[in-house]
């Protein structure tokens, strides 16, 4: 695989609108069971978290979250940890389950805190300070991950049908490079759509 310094994001190569009005702050990827991220090892996962992180630098994100899409049936040791990776906090968090996520943080919201969108991502996503913009799915389009919940509002989305071991750098700059190439509308509907209303 090719070191992770040397892989760029060729932005200026993506056909459609202007890259540079696409504000990537926080990529998110979730792939595999926990079973699945324990097999990696913690020298393959050091080596992914350099890598994938570096990109993700590289392309303007100043947070990459990893996480599990799912559970799994095997039982799992994997804890959450972070490290930085040149202008990147790459946070690996293997909660496979969205719905124990969402409770644990209101669970964990100081009885001080009012209750909103705001008080409840800030819990979520800590240490990130804003929702992913970019999501990449490792799996088919036709099936979301029980991972996510609150997640799905604003976030675009990508998906790579492919195994967690299978995912690659390369894969990522492509999901940019995808991003990149989109209009946003932050859960909002396409004014031009005339099925709509």
């Amino acid at each position: 695989m090719t070191p992770s310094k040397d892989v760029a994001v060729d932005l200026d190569a993506a056909p459609g609108p202007d890259p540079t009005q696409q504000f990537l702050r926080h990529v998110m990827i979730v792939g595999g069971t926990l079973g699945d991220w324990d097999d990696l090892g913690v020298q393959r996962w050091d080596q992914r978290v350099a890598e994938l992180g570096a990109v993700a630098a590289n392309a303007g994100a100043t947070f990459l979250t990893l996480r599990a899409f799912e559970e799994g049936v095997r039982p799992s040791g994997s804890m959450r940890w972070e490290r930085q990776v040149d202008t990147c906090h790459v946070i690996i968090d293997p909660c496979g389950n969205g719905r124990a996520r969402f409770a644990q943080a209101m669970a964990d919201l100081p009885p001080d805190e009012p209750i909103n969108e705001a008080t409840v991502s800030e819990m979520l996503y800590a240490p990130a300070d804003y929702e992913p913009d970019l999501i990449v799915v490792l799996g088919e389009p036709t099936r979301l991950p029980p991972s996510l919940v609150w997640e799905l509002a604003y976030g675009e989305l990508v998906f790579r049908p492919m195994a967690w071991h299978e995912l690659s750098t390369e894969h990522l700059v492509e999901a940019i490079a995808d991003f990149a190439r989109r209009e946003r509308r932050f859960g909002g509907l396409d004014d031009s759509d005339e099925s709509v209303g």
